[in-house]
């Protein structure tokens, strides 16, 4: 049985369209990345698995539940707005967070400092919050939010604000959590954590799903570059097989330099052969794979790092 199904969902604040008609599902143990720029309706799907707000319309099953406060102990979550008691130490936090998911003071204080001790924050235990960095006070939520060992973990922009180090960090705490059996979704507009991380990723776009796959099929839907250089011409390049079009993009120390956009199932190969064979004056060439985040610009027509969040928020705002 999925972990998460989403039916048909939809959400509306007043007059605007937050989620259109939003349908996939989420396999037990695996990680999946909930992709697309802020202000794409993540949150707002994310609050409905939770149950903290209604759906207009549509389905929802978390953990076989109709309602995401029915399993709130068997859930973790990280929110986007992030927010901890500054005078507490991180064992009290994670101690705290986990009695409201049931777990007894003494084994929560307990998890807490091995929690604190594997995850590299052992000297803070006993510091106050608010004496310590974003990044370790970030990682301090994200341990409270699973300390109560929980069986699905669901992450609001877990990477944001966070270093290059910190990030290489909770990257590792989701390949533990999935590890160890637990069902990881996350939210994020920075493809690279989702290629990295995720065995599947759902892309969303102005509230509407655009693609449900793995990052291998996605990345198969957009379009693959060769990159040549040399004393070229344009026409030339355009005719060797397998290319569908050709863009000149400057002057390089070998002479001209073209981006040729290969046809879906055209072998790069076959382009080079040809252009050796030929005589062509190819001094460098490069096969260019798209990444996630061409595909997402390619399958949504908007760029992840655009922020919609004003048109959401507003319609938020209004609809309370």
């Amino acid at each position: 049985m999925p972990a998460l199904v989403l039916d048909d969902v939809s959400k509306r604040y007043g007059a605007f369209q937050a989620v259109r008609d939003l349908s996939f599902q989420v396999e037990p143990g695996t990680i999946c990345g909930f992709l697309g720029p802020n202000g794409a309706g993540k949150t707002s799907t994310i609050r409905m698995m939770l149950g903290l707000q209604p759906a207009s319309s549509g389905r929802i099953e978390i953990l076989g539940a109709d309602d995401g406060r029915k399993v709130r102990d068997r859930i973790g979550f990280l929110p986007e707005e992030r927010g901890v008691y500054k005078k507490m130490t991180p064992v009290d936090t994670i101690a705290f967070f986990a009695g409201l998911k049931g777990v007894p003071t003494g084994e929560g204080r307990k998890r807490a400092r091995a929690l604190l001790d594997a995850h590299g924050l052992g000297a803070s235990k006993t510091k106050k919050m608010k004496a310590l960095s974003k990044g370790m006070a970030q990682k301090v939520q994200l341990l409270a939010s699973i300390a109560h060992q929980p069986e699905f973990v669901i992450l609001d922009e877990p990477f944001s604000g966070l270093d290059p180090v910190n990030q290489q960090g909770l990257e590792q705490i989701i390949r533990d959590l999935a590890a160890g059996g637990a069902t990881v979704l996350f939210s994020t507009h920075v493809m690279q954590h989702a290629e990295r991380l995720c065995d599947k990723v759902v892309l969303l776009a102005r509230g509407q799903k655009a693609f449900e796959g793995t990052v291998t099929e996605a990345r198969a839907r957009s379009t693959r570059f060769l990159e040549l250089e040399g004393a070229l011409e344009q026409a030339a390049v355009a005719a060797l097989p397998g290319v569908a079009s050709v863009d000149a993009v400057g002057e390089g120390e070998g002479g001209a330099k073209f981006r040729a956009a290969l046809a879906p199932g055209a072998e790069a190969q076959a382009a080079l052969r040809s252009a050796f064979i030929s005589g062509m004056d190819v001094r460098r060439f490069e096969m260019r794979e798209p990444t996630l985040h061409d595909a997402f610009i390619d399958l949504t027509g908007d760029d992840p790092d655009q922020d919609q969040r004003q048109t959401e928020i507003r319609a938020e705002e209004a609809a309370r």
